[in-house]
């Protein structure tokens, strides 16, 4: 395995710090279908224009969904495929059954 920089361990916590609120984490999730407006990403979460404005702001502001403007809208997509994944994977292990009372011991931790 590399090395991996310090650099790239606060951008990593930072994309999850901002993937890591149930609101943010829908708006991705809807996104990984594909682009949309904002309208349609309200109408969809069931939230105002200005708290979904405000979250894709900060989504953006992490390079995590990018936007592209047509005429009087403009469009939302995840910044590319890693996201996807990133999500997805996130939400695929969430469905795993997990028993919380299981521990490894031969670990050590």
């Amino acid at each position: 395995m590399s090395l991996v920089s310090d650099d790239q361990l606060e951008r990593a916590a930072s994309i999850f710090r901002a993937a890591g609120d149930v609101s943010r984490l829908k708006l991705l999730h809807r996104l990984s279908d594909g682009e949309w407006c904002v309208t349609e990403l309200a109408e969809a979460a069931g939230v105002g224009l200005s708290t979904v404005s405000q979250q894709l702001r900060l989504l953006r502001a992490e390079r995590i969904v990018a936007r592209r403007r047509a005429g009087k809208h403009i469009f939302y997509s995840l910044a590319d495929a890693h996201v996807s994944d990133l999500i997805h994977s996130a939400i695929e292990h969430a469905a795993e059954p997990h028993s919380h009372d299981r521990h490894d011991d031969t670990d050590g931790a």
